[in-house]
């Protein structure tokens, strides 16, 4: 069995996390002294630099996910840092800059909401950027699933046409820009027409206001029908998206902003003739360590724009961080910084 490598002085005997004890309000998101977590095989521990905040660690909190969640709990499912102790054939070094997310995070085991957090090594992803932690921090979580949709969902090409259903939402904003640097033409939705000019500061070339019914406005700006659409919205809107899309082309079901993942009484000939049905729900290994490094340099260079919402200073400020992810009235990430 290897043994673990610490990096510099052996890490304190306790940390600072957010602990929920009990589903319940923002009041049930309690900073607590905890044992700094020990290495075990096959794992790493990272001293966390900062974390986004998700929909589903709101859920956590409130006692609405998987069965799999049991108090108490620190949520985050996603967080980048440094490394602290890694196994000695793990091929990583102490101090070195890695992300992480998702894999059981902050659901069946402690999360990012803390000073250090343990993760199995398959799901650390090493990068090195001089991009301050905030920004690096909102990433991960959502670049793994726009990457992941639009690659493994879509298999989206250069010069294709993409509608994106939910383009507002963390991962919506993080698909438009890789496809835009794939050199796609990119349709976005939103619910609300004074956020349109929100998505065309972001780069996307057709904003479209979303009121239920929106295969007409798409197919003015593509005859055709799109190439592609990746729907964030869900199964409400589901059947419309199908007649966003051209025959051969792709729909990838994603995610559901409106809470509904089935559709009753459903019927594959619901799907147009020629259209195709995909879903994508990944893990970290979905976003290959040399893809996310490209995407770092490719927001250094301006190229890619990693949607930040907010950042918010310490621990003391996720709950506060929870309540602007609840609010959903500023587009991007809701990021919390972990100051030294």
């Amino acid at each position: 069995m290897s043994q673990p490598t610490a990096v510099g002085d052996a890490a304190p005997a306790t940390m600072r996390a957010v602990v929920v004890t009990r589903p319940g309000d923002l009041d049930a998101l309690e900073i607590k002294d905890a044992p700094v977590p020990a290495l075990r095989p096959g794992w790493v521990r990272i001293k966390v630099k900062a974390f986004g905040v998700n929909e589903s660690e709101v859920t956590t909190r409130k006692g609405e996910s998987d069965p799999e969640v049991t108090y108490p709990r620190v949520p985050g499912i996603e967080g980048v840092g440094v490394i602290d102790q890694a196994p000695e054939d793990s091929g990583l070094r102490p101090g070195q800059q890695v992300a992480t997310m998702m894999g059981g995070m902050g659901r069946s085991f402690d999360g990012s909401y803390a000073q250090y957090v343990t993760v199995p090594v398959t799901q650390v992803i090493p990068f090195e950027t001089s991009l301050p932690w905030d920004v690096v921090g909102a990433l991960p979580e959502m670049f793994q699933t726009a990457y992941g949709s639009l690659t493994t969902g879509l298999d989206l090409k250069a010069g294709q046409t993409l509608l994106i259903r939910g383009g507002t939402s963390t991962v919506g904003l993080s698909a438009a820009t890789i496809a835009k640097d794939l050199g796609v033409t990119v349709i976005s939705t939103t619910r609300q027409a004074d956020r349109a000019d929100e998505l065309r500061a972001m780069g996307i070339d057709h904003p479209i206001v979303d009121d239920g019914k929106i295969a007409e406005k798409v197919r003015d700006l593509a005859p055709k029908g799109v190439d592609a659409a990746l729907e964030l919205v869900g199964c409400t809107v589901l059947p419309d998206t199908f007649g966003c899309v051209r025959a051969h082309g792709t729909v990838c079901f994603t995610g559901a902003l409106a809470g509904q993942w089935t559709i009753p009484d459903f019927t594959p000939f619901m799907i147009p003739g020629g259209v195709r049905l995909t879903a994508y729900a990944g893990e970290a290994s979905d976003l290959p360590a040399e893809v996310f490094q490209h995407q770092l340099q490719a927001i250094a260079e301006g190229r890619l724009k990693g949607p930040v919402a907010k950042v918010y200073h310490g621990l003391e400020q996720v709950r506060s961080a929870q309540a602007g992810v609840e609010a959903g009235t500023s587009p991007g990430k809701h990021v919390v910084l972990l100051d030294d």
